[in-house]
């Protein structure tokens, strides 16, 4: 395996996955792992991620030298290549900062540069730059504005770059990941047909012949992870649907039909009284989500209790879930609390199973399928868990979940009919708590506005604005004010992520 050393980059998982998309298995650690603890794990080799600190920083995180003494071929990325020239000796320096597309020139085509061109496109997001190298180690590359973009000790087989190999903005990022692996000289043995067989073997080991009791939506996340919990313990699984009052239009009812007709031990609850009445004037967002959490965690106490004796409650959370959440590493950046990470509360009765939290979306889409999930189900758009109250700006009320519904079922309705839905990441409307005047049969109005979102991704991480044709979007918005009542404005949101998040809140 290559083991990933987490300096709480917002992109250190991606390394992992794109070591595994080489078929090897890659998994993170902390940074405050000994080295004990990562030779027993046995890696072929390290590589340091990325991260927001300085390495002069006070309480910045520091890799023990002693690792980068063993023996095993590490790769620096970003922190990682200034913390190895910091540790042996090198000189790191602030610097103007090279944010986004940088072009490298490569001085050596061989080591991890093999196959890249004489001028490259990379994606950098650094202000401190390596001044000096260290002793033994020869610089391979510069960037355009001058400054040492990589380096290596060949005989130590130690190497970093300043660079994000691991992101899809640097072309030939994965190619420069693969040349470490051939240093490294890694059995590419991984599969996602092998997680499948791991995970499952993981489950009834963990399990036994206790009961899971799950929380599924008929979202692709909650559905594999609930089939791989299923495959590994048959009918200790209870599947419970929680229509929480913030679903979109006739979902409820879909996603009933769905899980009573298969092989799953299956309730549904109307909870929507329970989660409407605590969110009642709640404006904060994040108060939102915590909400939210808690409340999901009760109805799947209380359910719990009338159903049997439970130990464990599954829950499809996915990675980038755990990143936006701040969750992997105490390093990164809380971006927003996902209802099923940081959204849960601190004491709970349950211990959690959750097969997916180390894949993204579009993994968990492949494993779905290697499942034999149905495709209608897998190519649904992503639906967040805390639904609907994270797409209306302000308090929540049924009228405000009334327009949302309506405007987000004409948009589907539309996309689709026009081909556009599959080639879409997502897609939704969302809710502002502002008013301005309008002229509407031949009267003022003075009413709110809705917005469309449109965005195109791999894996959520980022994601682009989609291009939706201009006469599509006039229909549409012409539709959404003709047939919602309470909206005068429809505007369609251009930022990608990021700077912006996919969902409103």
């Amino acid at each position: 395996m290559i083991l990933v050393v987490d300096f709480g980059s917002q992109v250190a998982h991606l390394i992992a996955r794109k070591i595994r998309e080489l078929n090897v298995y890659s998994e993170l650690i902390p940074y405050t792992a000994s080295l004990d603890q990562i030779k027993a794990k046995n890696p072929c080799g390290i590589i340091l991620s990325g991260g927001p600190a300085s390495v002069y920083e006070k309480n910045a995180p520091i890799l023990k030298k002693e690792i980068l003494k063993a023996g095993i071929p590490v790769l620096g990325i970003c922190y990682g290549h200034q913390l190895i020239t910091k540790l042996l000796g090198g000189v790191v320096s602030k610097g103007k900062g090279e944010y986004g597309k940088t072009y490298i020139s490569p001085l050596d085509f061989d080591g991890i540069l093999q196959g890249i061109e004489e001028k490259e496109i990379v994606w950098m997001s650094h202000s401190d730059f390596v001044e000096k190298a260290p002793e033994d180690f020869k610089v391979t590359s510069h960037s355009e504005n001058g400054y040492i973009s990589s380096i290596e000790d060949s005989a130590k087989k130690i190497y970093s770059v300043q660079f994000h190999p691991e992101v899809y903005h640097t072309p030939k990022g994965k190619k420069i990941l693969e040349n470490f692996l051939n240093v490294t000289q890694c059995t590419r043995n991984w599969s996602l047909e092998e997680f499948i067989n791991i995970t499952i073997k993981n489950i009834q080991k963990k399990v036994g012949d206790k009961k899971v009791i799950m929380g599924v939506s008929g979202g692709v996340d909650s559905t594999v992870a609930a089939e791989l919990i299923r495959r590994a313990i048959g009918h200790n699984l209870v599947g419970v649907f929680v229509n929480n009052g913030l679903l979109r239009e006739g979902e409820f009812e879909e996603v009933c039909s769905f899980f009573n007709n298969s092989d799953y031990n299956f309730y549904s609850v109307d909870s929507t009284d329970y989660f409407l009445s605590r969110l009642e004037n709640v404006i904060d967002p994040e108060k939102k989500r915590k909400i939210i959490g808690k409340a999901f965690i009760d109805i799947f106490d209380q359910k719990a209790n009338e159903l049997g004796e439970f130990d464990f409650l599954g829950q499809g959370t996915i990675y980038p879930d755990r990143i936006e959440s701040a969750e992997p590493s105490s390093q990164a950046s809380v971006i927003k609390s996902h209802h099923n990470v940081g959204g849960l509360p601190d004491k709970m009765n349950l211990t959690l199973i959750e097969p997916l939290r180390d894949l993204y979306k579009d993994e968990v889409r492949a494993v779905g399928k290697l499942l034999g999930i149905e495709e209608k189900l897998l190519n649904r758009h992503p639906f967040p868990g805390p639904g609907l109250a994270v797409r209306i700006i302000g308090k929540i009320t049924t009228d405000r979940l009334r327009i949302v519904r309506e405007s987000d079922y004409i948009l589907t309705e539309e996309l689709e009919k026009e081909q556009l839905y599959q080639s879409l990441w997502q897609s939704f409307t969302a809710f502002l708590d502002v008013k301005s005047v309008g002229v509407m049969g031949d009267a003022r109005s003075y009413q709110y506005p809705i917005v469309i979102r449109c965005v195109q991704s791999t894996d959520a991480m980022t994601a682009n604005s989609a291009p939706i044709p201009i006469e599509i979007l006039k229909r549409i918005g012409s539709r959404i004010v003709n047939e919602v009542e309470g909206i005068n404005r429809v505007f369609y949101d251009l930022t990608d992520k990021p700077p912006s998040t996919i969902e409103y809140e």
